[in-house]
């Protein structure tokens, strides 16, 4: 006990440790003298079935119908393309070969022109009236109708 005392604090830690000693043969000399408790059977380990290889095959049969359906798409936009510029060089051939200059046909002299004479009666002329348009007028709406206005006549 001395040597304890003078050791201080590491001598707690020694006693301390012998003390759960003591306990712990006090309590495998009690679980001796006690019946057993029957043994378990082993276990036997369960086979883990991972998901992991049915996924990867549905990922790679998911990537494959995705490939094939941009494949699809790109295949199907360039016969467009192509049916598009062939549609579009046809319209330029029919253009040009429109824009050749052509004579054009000969008249028909079976029938030959006379002109006729209009039965519209001839057009009287008459001078304007811009005298009229002072600010006296601006309610006129007939412009050649001024009978306030035809009086002055500065002419």
């Amino acid at each position: 006990m001395e040597i304890i005392e003078k050791s201080g604090y590491k001598s707690l830690n020694l006693m301390k440790s012998s003390s759960l000693s003591a306990v712990t043969v006090g309590s495998n000399a009690r679980e001796m003298t006690s019946p057993k408790p029957s043994t378990k059977e082993n276990t036997k380990p369960q086979e883990i079935k991972l998901h992991t290889q049915e996924r990867a095959a549905k990922r790679a049969l998911f990537n494959h119908s995705v490939a094939t359906k941009l494949y699809l798409i790109e295949r199907q936009r360039k016969l467009e393309d192509k049916i598009q510029k062939i549609i579009e060089e046809e319209e330029i051939r029919m253009l040009r070969k429109e824009m050749i200059p052509r004579a054009q046909l000969m008249p028909l002299f079976d029938r030959p022109f006379f002109p006729q004479r209009s039965n519209r009666p001839l057009t009287i002329p008459r001078e304007p009236s811009f005298h009229c348009m002072s600010s006296k007028c601006w309610g006129c709406t007939d412009m050649y109708n001024f009978p306030h206005c035809q009086a002055y006549n500065p002419f």
